[in-house]
């Protein structure tokens, strides 16, 4: 007696015996079958996201794992449900109103999590086109920071004023990454009119040599900051277009260094110039 129940254990053992055996057929086949689906998935990802110029190794091979990991989980839940059903089958458990029951479940868990879906689908996608990665400054849905997280749900930012946002995948309908492989200086001049643009292109073209001849800000610049047309004709003057390539999220620091240095060397030579949004 157990619990104030009759059992006999020893007819429920007579009906197991016969059944012990597929249970551990099962049950290996089971095991056997998730590992070599895991190494499949596994390098069917790798080779279905072999395009990854730019990335750093490390990195590249986080995002497989997680996108691994994500989808070998769900498959394994799968498949052992699939196990545990089979064995209760053999046991004599009528498995039908379970069936029945988890399909109504299903649904109703279904039409109240709807939201959820779409934000894992879209973060699904988002994890394995690398449209952005931890560390990078972006633009989605009408914010922008610095990626402090990402995962199948939500995306987390923090701005400039150390606010965080949490933003759920599914609201993401278009991604601006700003530090993705490279980043640019995009700055306009607005010279003073009467002024040469000939010397004043040179003294900008050689403080973006300096610039990228120095020490520490050398090792952030790709291309140094140097004028590239004159960007518009005003009664005030010339607006001269200045750009140049850093390393990512350095242009900032690069931008915020050469702004300095041109005020030192326009101030020089007693040149006025306006920055131009």
């Amino acid at each position: 007696m157990i619990f104030g129940f009759e059992i006999d254990l020893q007819a429920i053992f007579r009906s197991l015996t016969p059944a012990i055996g597929r249970i551990f057929l099962v049950s290996v086949v089971a095991l056997i079958g998730q590992q070599i689906i895991s190494k499949i998935i596994s390098q069917s990802l790798k080779i279905a996201t072999t395009r990854h110029t730019g990335e750093d190794k490390e990195e590249f091979g986080q995002r497989i794992d997680t996108l691994s990991s994500v989808v070998t989980t769900t498959i394994g839940v799968v498949i052992w449900v699939i196990v545990l059903l089979t064995i209760l089958s053999e046991v004599g458990i009528n498995i039908a109103p379970l069936l029945t029951g988890a399909g109504i479940a299903g649904i109703a868990i279904g039409f109240g999590a709807q939201n959820i879906v779409r934000d894992m689908l879209s973060g699904l996608f988002i994890l394995i086109e690398n449209q952005y990665t931890k560390g990078d400054v972006v633009r989605i849905a009408g914010l922008e920071g610095l990626v402090e997280e990402i995962n199948l749900r939500r995306t987390v930012l923090r701005d400039l004023d150390g606010i965080e946002h949490s933003v759920p995948n599914s609201e993401i309908k278009t991604a601006s990454n700003l530090t993705a492989k490279f980043s640019r200086i995009n700055l306009n001049l607005m010279v003073e009119d009467g002024k040469k643009i000939e010397d004043i292109t040179k003294t900008i073209d050689k403080t973006g040599k300096d610039l990228n001849s120095d020490k520490k800000f050398g090792s952030f610049i790709a291309e140094a900051p140097h004028v590239l047309r004159v960007e518009e004709l005003a009664k005030e003057g010339a607006v001269l277009k200045i750009v140049g390539t850093t390393r990512p999220i350095k242009q900032w620091e690069v931008l915020g260094e050469l702004r300095k240095r041109l005020k030192e060397a326009f101030d020089g030579q007693k040149i006025k110039v306006y920055e131009q949004k």
